[in-house]
């Protein structure tokens, strides 16, 4: 079994799966059962300061969308941070962490944005011997009214100066959670790097309203008739997160900035995607409420399989596939391929025909007894065919060699030798 310690910002755990800032992190029976379960850390649900109590609403908490067998593509989510006192949580994060020294354990907090309040809070926890902090900038809901969460989140000097406040009054590690709920990560990202953060986590939920009531004509979860936006997690949201922790990971001002991916992380390859992208670690929420905390063992030892035949330790995959993630001037356009049916494996289902015919190039033929195979003169290699495809390996790209005629273009390939030199350039094509 590969070896999978991880020492994330000098946080150490047994392996880099860490329960994500929500529900089952609440107290130390669930935070217990966890580390039971074989999770190497937990980030513990976000504690407040105290003043008025919060309070949660006592009808449902979630909306989902699914799948057509049902399986769970995502949750929406009205609940707040914790109703637990505070007093009673950090009794517990203190018992916890010294019953489970060879797990993380990190504290999640939002207070209101000024200097007191953070000092306040950052006092009150001092002695719990957590491994950091994580500052909770990404709530879209509930407590972004309040100003704060994601209300904090999508105004960089904020982070910047929250970030300074918080390494000025914490001895610990500090880890800045940010919202996807703004037009571009980097500038929140290269705040919390301004102002001192040892790392970031990302993402936080999406604003979101997953359904509709047709009935009652509202929002789902629906509360005595009203509904209200919620925050969306889970697979559905794991495209969105990739792509902002590589952003992060290839910008010249965060490069080399830790990473914490969270967001629709389910299975162990979920996992060294994201850590190929650039993650140190990930965290996980919506994947253990739907599967229980055992899930974790399917991730360990995936994970170590992979890295096991890969011959790779985890820190060779980190970061591995950022070189690899370019603008789309960079692609390489000599490079063409085309779709191959495999007839074995067809099933004449004829999803292919339908959605290239209807929708696409018309670049596939079907005879009158259900064969279908491509027409190069028409393929554009946009791989729909692959996508609808229901039987794996059925339809692949196959790369033409170099100095072969595409019989699409009649161009041989490898004419142009890179995007300025294209005639689809618009600086060529105005000379």
């Amino acid at each position: 079994m590969a070896n999978l310690t991880s020492n994330f910002i000098g946080i150490k755990s047994p392996n880099p799966f860490w329960l994500a800032s929500a529900p089952p992190t609440d107290k130390a029976y669930n935070v217990e059962r966890a580390y039971e379960a074989g999770w190497g850390g937990v980030v513990w649900k976000t504690l407040g300061s105290e003043g008025p109590p919060i309070v949660n609403v006592s009808g449902p908490r979630y909306g989902a969308i699914w799948g057509a067998d049902r399986r769970l593509l995502g949750l929406n989510n009205i609940e707040l941070i914790t109703d637990r006192p505070l007093q009673v949580n950090l009794d517990e994060i203190k018992m916890v962490k010294r019953k489970w020294r060879d797990r993380a354990l990190v504290i999640s907090l939002m207070v209101p944005c000024d200097e007191e309040s953070w000092k306040d809070i950052l006092a009150r926890i001092e002695d719990t011997e957590a491994d950091g902090v994580e500052l909770n900038f990404g709530c879209p809901h509930g407590m972004a009214e309040r100003g704060m969460g994601s209300a904090v989140g999508q105004v960089p000097e904020y982070i910047e100066m929250v970030t300074r406040w918080v390494k000025q009054y914490s001895r610990m590690p500090c880890i800045v959670k940010l919202t996807p709920n703004i037009t571009s990560i980097l500038p929140p990202a290269v705040a919390a790097n301004r102002g001192g953060a040892d790392a970031v986590s990302l993402i936080n939920t999406i604003k979101s309203i997953t359904n509709v009531d047709l009935d009652a004509f509202s929002p789902f979860p629906m509360i005595d008739g009203k509904g209200s936006h919620g925050g969306y997690c889970g697979p559905a949201v794991k495209p969105i997160a990739l792509n902002m922790v590589a952003e992060i990971a290839r910008h010249r001002e965060t490069r080399g900035l830790p990473i914490s991916g969270i967001g629709g992380v389910t299975t162990w390859r979920d996992a060294a995607e994201f850590m190929a992208l650039g993650a140190g670690n990930v965290q996980v929420c919506t994947a253990a409420m739907t599967y229980g905390f055992k899930i974790v063992q399917e991730m360990i030892s995936g994970l170590s399989e992979y890295l096991d035949a890969k011959d790779m330790a985890l820190s060779d995959l980190i970061g591995r596939a950022v070189p690899n993630f370019v603008e789309w001037q960079d692609l390489n356009l000599n490079y063409v391929t085309k779709a191959r049916i495999d007839p074995d494996l067809c099933i004449s289902c004829g999803r292919c025909f339908a959605a290239c015919e209807d929708t696409s190039h018309q670049a596939i033929a079907m005879s009158p007894d259900r064969v279908f195979t491509v027409k190069d003169e028409e393929c554009v290699a946009c791989n729909l065919c692959v996508d609808v495809c229901p039987v794996e390996q059925c339809i692949t790209m196959v790369e033409l060699p170099k100095g072969s005629v595409d019989p699409r273009t009649g161009r041989t390939v490898g004419d142009y030798a890179n995007w300025t030199t294209h005639p689809n350039n618009p600086a060529v094509a105005a000379e």
